[in-house]
């Protein structure tokens, strides 16, 4: 069976999500494009045998991003997120299915909690200050440290998401904070490790 690579996004035009699978060897060979059903946005991708160059749409701040990333990153593994760069929040997903899928349905979630409050200091009040709680205990009882051997660290408040940054290194970890799973899944955890830089 030929291997498969999914990319995921949220079209700004009309909200859905748009979710496209290409085989690894098209994807050498071919600049790819991965239309919406709406027909009014889609991804490009295109290589020159090393590295990607992306034009993704965004849902997340409505404009289009340009990316530049490594090959072997795209065709292999699990998969890579891409941030906005204006709202500094993932949105485009690529790699195996299963984690684009799943991906896709926090984004779509979040793009869809964003909208419908805009004027919220956060995606959700209720959430944010129930990871905030958390990441309290965790820190409490000495849970946070970096890669890099440091326990000093600052933490950033973001509208759907807390950044916490090695005072050291500059490493930095994103705890997303605006769903039921982002919660869940850091409830699971006694520790978090900053990746150092």
């Amino acid at each position: 069976m030929e291997e498969m690579r999914s990319f995921g996004y949220i079209c700004p035009a009309c909200g859905k999500a748009v979710l496209h699978s290409r085989s690894v060897f098209a994807l050498n060979a071919a600049a790819a494009r991965m239309e919406c059903e709406c027909g009014k946005e889609a991804l490009t991708a295109e290589t020159d045998g090393l590295r990607f160059r992306l034009q993704v749409p965004c849902g997340v701040c409505g404009g289009h991003h340009q990316a530049e990333c490594a090959a072997d990153a795209v065709l292999r593994g699990r998969g890579i997120g891409l941030a906005c760069p204006e709202k500094h929040e993932l949105c485009c997903y690529i790699g195996e299915d299963a984690e684009v899928r799943r991906a896709m349905e926090g984004l779509a979630l979040r793009v869809a909690k964003e909208k419908a409050s805009p004027d919220e200091a956060f995606t959700d009040n209720v959430i944010m200050y129930e990871v905030l709680s958390e990441l309290k205990d965790i820190a409490g009882r000495g849970g946070i440290s970096c890669a890099c051997g440091s326990h000093r660290y600052t933490m950033q408040v973001r509208r759907g998401a807390v950044d916490i940054t090695c005072a050291d290194c500059g490493g930095r970890l994103r705890i997303p904070a605006a769903t039921d799973s982002d919660l869940d899944d850091l409830c699971c955890r006694m520790t978090l490790t900053i990746p150092g830089k």
